[in-house]
């Protein structure tokens, strides 16, 4: 009788390892943050929801604004990967719009990190900390993203000439952050149907 033979378990490379990690880290503190407050989001508190010590969460982030640029490259690799999969790059610039606000919605009603997110962002406003520096830095690439999708509309005759895109990209990241906030007064805000008229709304608003 032949024994079975053993497959010898796979090796993870460090890099692997350091950012499962990392990964873990930043869904603790996302968690933490949701439950109970940005000030629950402590090296510690976060280290011990992980299964890790408050020294690694230190080393990774080594301060409060780290763990937020973290988090913020965190949910926008999340989001360019939804944006990738939908292919926005072949599509009109009206549409590429629409697409943005679809996906991100989308993403905003599923996904707790991004909420999380929010949370922060509303405690750093609110105590007029230097934290907003990161939040500012990240709303302002997409009205960036936005403006160039208007003009890419404009030129293609998918978005109406004369239309202000820089003011549009504003009206549009003005939206979205204005949903997210509700999101966190109303937790249980059903989105679909404001996605939906949303859209709408835009398609008619922009549409040439």
């Amino acid at each position: 009788m032949t024994s079975a033979l053993k497959v010898p378990p796979v090796r993870r490379s460090q890099s692997d390892r350091r950012q499962q990690s990392e990964s873990e880290l930043l869904g603790a503190a996302a968690q933490l943050i949701l439950e109970r407050g940005m000030a629950a989001a402590t090296f510690e508190n976060i280290g011990a929801r992980a299964g890790y010590s408050r020294g690694l969460a230190t080393q990774k982030f080594g301060s409060k604004q780290g763990l937020i640029e973290a988090l913020i490259a965190r949910l926008r690799a999340r989001l360019e990967h939804l944006l990738a999969d939908r292919d926005l790059e072949s599509a009109s610039g009206l549409e590429a719009v629409l697409g943005f606000v679809d996906i991100y919605l989308r993403n905003l009603q599923q996904d707790g990190e991004t909420r999380a997110y929010f949370v922060l962002m509303a405690g750093a406003v609110a105590e007029v900390s230097d934290l907003r520096a990161p939040f500012a830095a990240a709303h302002k690439d997409v009205e960036v993203r936005l403006e160039a999708l208007f003009l890419r509309g404009q030129a293609d005759g998918s978005v109406r000439p004369g239309l202000d895109a820089d003011a549009a990209a504003l009206m549009v990241g003005a939206l979205l952050l204005g949903l997210s906030t509700q999101m966190l007064v109303d937790p249980g805000l059903d989105l679909e149907p404001i996605r939906e008229t949303s859209l709408a709304t835009l398609r008619v608003s922009f549409g040439a």
